[in-house]
């Protein structure tokens, strides 16, 4: 691998920044002085490397990629770009050299929390991928003040504190306030035709700037280098009119609502207020996007005419749709396209990914709240629909099928029917979630228009989750099978061929044995628990839903506690069960089933007798460097969504990838990862889809379940009698009358699962070789691999 500078370079640069940014060497810095005069010095390579990355690009024609999405969770920077570029061994032996330890100044770096969970961390992902594979790509988002909130768990229960990330991680970023855009809200519409020309004016609208700050996220042993430009709220500056009548607060609040918007990631939309920042927050970002996206093709080309040619902007999940009137409005208002030809560019330059079948991914807007906030937008979205539904009428005859496919109808304005109608491509994340897609959720578009609708399974930026984060696991494979898999992540492949070798075998277990007492050694430090290296680590971690189930996992840990209470000295294999997630704010079920898991794992730790056998942790605060440190310790990987409900998931990957076996319905990428590893290397129960929807329709009965199972019985009556001091009537109530994701149903199914678990457990051989299998089979989860499909069948690159 080619190194960026040689050591002797890389200390002279370093010792530079020390002097000219700092006033100060080696001997005085502090180990924050250091840390930031090494992020300055790979910033200032990245950024050159970029220009110069970018230029060969445009000399050549080629294509550019803009990832629009709300969030890209990165988590840190600096010890990606050290691995990436190459200069990790570098750095280290010239820090030490300068008696500084490099491990002592990653943690002095934030995690940059500007994502919520898998959609952010799959953007951030690919970004690290297109730069690895020489794509010139640039994401855009919001640089959020505060991003996803701190989760401080008081007394079982989730409290959110601000995650004021920039102290530490601004020093990434490169301010282009030259490039500023303005953003328009509010106002009205005045019209009128003038020498045969249709003149469109907003008047009366209230402006925000919208400032860039850039990021770079360097490609692996790669030419590339992706950008990362986060939108800046801010007010274009004070009103003189309104301070000099006397209005000092008014001439302030002005302000302050401008800025309110990058302040922080998803505000509470469970009122109208804000639901109202929400949408502000998703126009800001698609208008200066599109802004910035239209200024330099038109700098490059001088036209908008091959825009189709030369960009693709790609949407991930509804929230940036906006992006699509917004380029007509661009197209129609300030460039003078006729509606047929902007219609033409917009269509052939679009793509949308489809992440999830929940409602909160399907988007849907008042109609009248949109219209007051982006009346031109309003407009230019009504005549998308117009002239849509007149097209569909046309080719399906049917008037109810046209109102389902509706962009604007009942008064409300749908993100997901515009981004399928706007999109030259449209595509889900795994195979069933692509065929649940065409199925049902978006069925009256695909009998209309099949040729839209593609799969492409997602993937994980494999070595950030394995030769980053798990040496051990790195040094072996490399032993084994070269270093070539680090590149091309298909040939981790050949480890196969050792999962009959005894000492392989054992050299894998002793890995993931000391993985296991690394990770209880942080955990110990960091929150003084004492873990069972010993013991099972059986880990769930994700976004804290029903839909995920973390209720089924707590459910059945309840039906072991009692169990053991009955039967202390019964055969059982120790179990850590590891927990991690964050609820949304507005979501009180969720936060309930933190609070019983806590509470659990509370009830637990009073007995010494059980608690050698069964432990819960719940890790607070859930974000990517702790998953850096939990994956590599990982032994079991719970799956466990409702089936047809988890669109791919990521986790799943990033747990196989590191050796863990999954535990899963056959749900999202699970039904893949079986596929890969091969059916005896993973452990699957419960219903298909297909069973869901059939239980469904028959109408499903969990009452029917409680009153006749009495493990079932005996485990909800006792989340109502309490657990360590708390009761949990609402999950018990909603388990036996509604259940909306069949926990009852699957139960049964999942306890023999588990028990399965625990009897290949015993067998150490045949649980190496359920982990070889994994290992070997997760190369083609890789983003890498993602980003190829995207390029080729989608983006038109080349």
């Amino acid at each position: 691998m080619q190194r960026l500078f040689t050591k002797s370079q890389f200390r002279s640069l370093l010792e530079l920044k020390l002097k000219n940014e700092f006033a100060t060497d080696q001997r005085e810095a502090s180990n924050e002085i250091f840390y930031k005069a090494l992020c300055l010095v790979l910033k200032d390579a990245l950024l050159e490397k970029r220009r110069h990355f970018a230029a060969q690009t445009d000399s050549r024609g080629k294509k550019r990629v803009y990832y629009l999405c709300m969030e890209f969770l990165i988590g840190r920077s600096l010890k990606n770009n050290l691995y990436n570029l190459g200069m990790e061994e570098i750095a280290q032996e010239v820090l030490q050299e300068m008696n500084v330890s490099l491990d002592d100044l990653y943690e002095l770096e934030p995690d940059a929390g500007l994502g919520n969970g898998g959609l952010g961390r799959l953007a951030a992902c690919f970004l690290d991928s297109l730069a690895s594979q020489d794509y010139c790509a640039t994401g855009y988002s919001i640089l959020y003040e505060y991003g996803i909130f701190k989760q401080k768990i008081i007394d079982g229960w989730q409290t959110e504190t601000p995650d004021n990330w920039l102290p530490g991680g601004d020093v990434w970023l490169v301010p282009r306030r030259d490039q500023a855009v303005d953003v328009h809200f509010d106002g009205e519409i005045q019209e009128y035709w003038h020498e045969g020309f249709h003149e469109v004016h907003h008047v009366n609208y209230s402006t925000v700037k919208a400032v860039p700050f850039d990021l770079y996220l360097s490609g692996f042993d790669s030419e590339g280098v992706s950008k990362l430009r986060l939108w800046k709220a801010t007010s274009p500056g004070l009103d003189m009119e309104l301070f000099n009548k006397g209005d000092y607060l008014r001439a302030m609040g002005q302000n302050s609502m401008a800025e309110v918007i990058s302040k922080v990631l998803y505000p509470n939309d469970n009122h109208v207020e804000g639901k109202m920042l929400r949408l502000r927050q998703q126009y800001f970002m698609c208008a200066a996007s599109i802004a910035d996206i239209c200024r330099w093709q038109l700098k490059t080309y001088g036209t908008m005419e091959n825009l189709p040619e030369k960009v693709a902007i790609h949407i991930n999940d509804t929230h940036p749709t906006l992006a699509v009137p917004e380029l007509m409005r661009i197209l129609l208002d300030e460039c003078g396209y006729s509606w047929e030809k902007a219609w033409s560019l917009v269509t052939r330059t679009f793509a949308y990914t489809n992440h999830t079948v929940m409602s909160e991914a399907l988007e849907v807007w008042n109609e009248d709240l949109f219209k007051a906030c982006l009346p031109r937008i309003y407009q230019i979205v009504h005549e998308i629909n117009e002239r849509a539904c007149a097209v569909l009428f046309e080719k399906t005859g049917d008037l109810q099928q046209v109102a389902r496919m509706a962009v604007v109808a009942d008064h409300r304005v749908r993100m997901a029917n515009l981004s399928v109608i706007a999109s030259h491509s449209v595509n889900g994340v795994s195979k069933i979630h692509s065929d649940i897609l065409k199925k049902s959720v978006f069925h009256d578009f695909y009998t209309v228009m099949p040729q839209k609708f593609c799969n492409v399974t997602n993937g994980i930026a494999s070595r950030r989750w394995l030769y980053q984060s798990n040496p051990a696991l790195t040094g072996l494979l490399n032993d084994l099978i070269g270093t070539g898999y680090i590149k091309d992540t298909a040939q981790l492949e050949k480890f196969r061929r050792y999962e009959h070798s005894e000492s392989v075998l054992k050299q894998l277990a002793k890995v993931k044995h000391a993985n296991k007492e690394a990770f209880a050694a942080y955990i110990q430090k960091n929150t003084g628990v004492a873990l069972n290296p010993d013991s099972v680590f059986d880990v769930q971690v994700k976004r804290l839903h029903e839909y995920k189930r973390q209720h089924l996992n707590a459910l059945h840990i309840i039906t072991q506690y009692q169990q053991l209470l009955e039967n202390p000295n019964m055969d059982f294999v120790p179990k850590t069960y590891i927990f991690g997630a964050k609820a949304a704010p507005g979501y009180y079920l969720a936060k309930q089933i933190i609070r019983l898991i806590c509470s659990l794992s509370k009830e637990l730790e009073q007995n010494p007798l059980l608690r050698d056998k069964l432990r819960i942790l719940y890790l607070e605060d859930y974000r990517v460097t702790l998953s850096e440190q939990l994956m590599p310790a990982s032994e079991i990987s719970e799956q466990i969504s409702l089936a047809g409900t988890e669109a791919s998931g990521t986790g799943n990957m990033k747990l196989m990838l590191n050796g863990a076996v999954t535990i899963g319905t056959l749900d999202g990428a699970n039904i893949e990862i079986k596929e890969a590893c091969g059916d005896e290397n993973i452990i699957t129960f419960g219903m298909t889809a297909e069973e869901v929807d059939a239980q469904k329709a028959a109408g499903y009965r969990p009452k029917e379940i409680y009153d006749n199972n009495e493990t079932i019985k005996k485990a909800i009556d006792l989340l109502t009698r309490g657990i360590a001091g708390n009761t949990f009537e609402d999950v018990a109530n909603s388990l036996k009358n509604s259940d909306p994701y069949m926990v009852l149903r699957d139960f049964e199914a999942y306890r023999r699962a588990q028990e399965y678990a625990s009897q290949c457990y015993r067998d150490t051989m045949k649980w190496q070789r359920m982990s070889v299998n994994n290992i070997a089979g997760a190369g083609q989860f890789s983003a890498d691999r993602s980003i190829q499909e995207y390029a080729k069948n989608i983006w038109g690159l080349k």
